[in-house]
């Protein structure tokens, strides 16, 4: 079965680490990568790697539109709307790493299965990554009235657009809380830690329910999600037995990297790469079922 073409718009960090996660998939086959800098060392380990490489951004991809049929974004909010214009006007599906949010938030354990044709997904922020699927696993067994979530990442993981979009960063992550994880109020907060050696990314998850009496309904959720998040994301783990008392409920998670690119204290970012190549995984199957019909 032939592998689904995809393209990496943004030839940064993300951009970089993208592309050793797209190596390892089954389901899709990386054609092409698009920068600005022509001194990116994202452009050079591309080239390196056998793919072909535009300094012309999205002009550069839209030159060749039978490379690709999905395109992961990987630059900025502020230019991610012309892009996505362009690019869903040929058809291409595209998946939105930005804070832009044109698109429906995806969490692929929350709601991936609802949004497979959907021309544009957004993939939240790390922090709704790490956290909304442990919200959820509690939602789908008891109402979530609130939750909040502290996301604690070390100061090294964090870039210049993060830290100049703290206040996107958190209302976005909040919102996803209420839309994707089911709260009916969602709060979110994010620290970045200055400590050295590095720390990794750790969360913190408070969640009232609106009932008692499902504890260990609840546990057994919350394991099987922390599961599911792992066959994308290996680093990522409870670091103790969730907490109950009354309705509320207190999980805390750390996610240690891949190293692909990153080093493994950013697992911040580590699980958006992986999370973005999961989506396009399952994007690839349904192309291909359809292809088949």
């Amino acid at each position: 079965m032939s592998r689904c073409k995809v393209a990496i718009l943004g030839s940064g960090n993300i951009g970089t680490d993208l592309m050793y996660k797209i190596e390892r998939s089954d389901q899709l086959e990386l054609t092409m990568m698009a920068g600005i800098d022509p001194d990116s060392e994202g452009l050079h380990r591309a080239k390196e790697r056998g793919y072909l490489t535009t300094t012309k951004s999205v002009d550069g991809l839209l030159e060749h539109p039978d490379q690709f049929d999905i395109v992961f974004d990987a630059t900025s909010a502020k230019i991610h709307q012309k892009h996505n214009d362009l690019l869903t006007a040929i058809g291409k599906q595209v998946l939105d790493l930005t804070p832009a949010a044109i698109g429906p938030f995806v969490v692929p354990p929350a709601n991936l299965d609802q949004l497979k044709n959907e021309p544009n997904v957004n993939l939240v922020t790390c922090g709704g990554q790490a956290t909304i699927p442990m919200i959820h696993a509690i939602n789908r067994v008891s109402s979530v009235s609130y939750a909040e979530i502290v996301a604690t990442i070390s100061s090294r993981s964090a870039g210049p657009g993060t830290r100049a979009n703290i206040d996107e960063f958190t209302q976005t992550t909040a919102n996803a809380i209420e839309q994707v994880g089911g709260a009916n109020k969602g709060k979110a907060i994010i620290i970045l830690n200055p400590a050295e050696p590095p720390v990794i990314m750790r969360d913190t998850i408070h969640v009232t329910v609106e009932e008692t009496g499902k504890e260990e309904e609840i546990v057994q959720s919350i394991h099987d999600m922390v599961k599911e998040v792992q066959t994308y994301v290996p680093g990522y783990r409870m670091n103790t037995e969730p907490q109950f008392s009354g309705k509320d409920i207190s999980i805390f998670i750390e996610v240690e990297g891949a190293g692909d690119f990153f080093p493994t204290y950013s697992g911040n970012l580590d699980i958006m790469t992986a999370a973005a190549t999961r989506v396009a995984n399952e994007l690839a199957k349904q192309r291909a079922q359809e292809g088949v019909k």
